[in-house]
């Protein structure tokens, strides 16, 4: 069945428009979730999903520090969309790094679940709830330096493998508990893991943390007329401004880095964190202003991170 209509002054005529995606239970929620997004906006549109295996996926032993940071999660996904095997990519923002490959753009994002980070044990209600000595699983630096000067009695260990398998290792008794997303939580269907949804002044989530979105071809206006159908205005403004910030840096996942855009009733939050590997130099950093200011406070955030020592910090750790 083929699909006609106009969008953004362009007609179309396609047989269905293919979305790639990692083949993770996550990753799928993710694309059916874009897909039936779509499919409401645009009542000929079909779409088609296209499951993919990235490096991230394969290698589930290596830090992904090691392995070439976040960006193992797409590169094979960015790859389908130049080569012309797929039409759209659908991502976890919080995977995707600041700098995209020449051609490729993210051409929307839609509406945010929730940022934060989850606390899920089967023995104790809260973080502060932990006796001296407890192993908290975290395959994330930005989570475990964090929590690590919000509790420092606590040993955090290595925890790799997609949501089952480290919920397994916790119910399983590896772990006292692991922290995990809260997002990624909820669209699976376990809400009910969640004993605690940590502050986000305690942890400050990653750029992107809770947000998907959709990655295309930058040449092509026919699917950005599509996808930015969709797309949420107020999700895009935080997240461009957290990504923004991370650009600046030249972050990557050798750092724990965490940036963090809120708008509150007249005002707009941007909060940050960084740290060498070690946990040994901290940087903490926020600015506010007016949200249609968000570009201009992503760019003052970024610089006075990088005057008080990020840069450094970057350089040191760039491999």
């Amino acid at each position: 069945m083929w699909a006609a209509g106009t969008v953004a002054g362009y007609n179309y005529n396609m047989e269905k428009l293919r979305i790639a995606t990692r083949q993770s239970a996550l990753a799928l929620w993710q694309a059916n979730h874009i897909k039936s997004l779509l499919e409401s906006a645009h009542a000929e549109l079909q779409c088609e999903i296209i499951g993919m295996t990235t490096l991230g996926d394969r290698n589930k032993s290596s830090p992904l520090s090691q392995m070439g940071g976040k960006g193992v999660f797409v590169k094979e996904l960015e790859t389908a969309l130049l080569d012309g095997s797929a039409d759209i990519a659908v991502h976890s923002m919080k995977d995707v790094p600041g700098e995209l490959p020449r051609g490729l753009a993210i051409t929307s994002i839609v509406e945010r679940a929730s940022p934060q980070d989850a606390f899920v044990s089967n023995r104790f209600a809260s973080l502060a709830d932990l006796p001296k000595g407890s192993r908290v699983g975290s395959s994330s630096l930005r989570r475990v330096r964090q929590l690590q000067l919000a509790y420092p009695g606590l040993e955090f260990i290595e925890l790799r493998g997609n949501v089952d398998t480290r919920l397994r290792k916790l119910d399983d008794g590896e772990y006292d508990a692991v922290i995990l997303a809260v997002a990624g939580l909820t669209r699976l269907g376990l809400a009910n893991r969640v004993r605690e949804a940590i502050a986000t002044d305690i942890c400050i989530p990653a750029a992107g943390q809770g947000a998907v979105g959709i990655e295309s071809r930058s040449n092509d206006p026919v699917i950005t007329g599509l996808v930015e159908s969709i797309n949420h205005s107020l999700t895009r403004i935080c997240v461009t401004a957290e990504r923004k910030v991370t650009q600046l840096l030249g972050a990557t996942c050798n750092l724990p880095v965490a940036v963090y855009a809120e708008p509150t009733a007249g005002e707009f939050l941007l909060n940050s964190f960084i740290s060498d590997p070690g946990g040994n130099v901290i940087i903490r950093e926020q600015v506010t202003g007016r949200i249609d200011d968000a570009a201009s406070l992503a760019e003052r955030l970024g610089n006075n991170l990088l005057a008080r020592g990020a840069a450094d910090l970057m350089a040191e750790h760039k491999h």
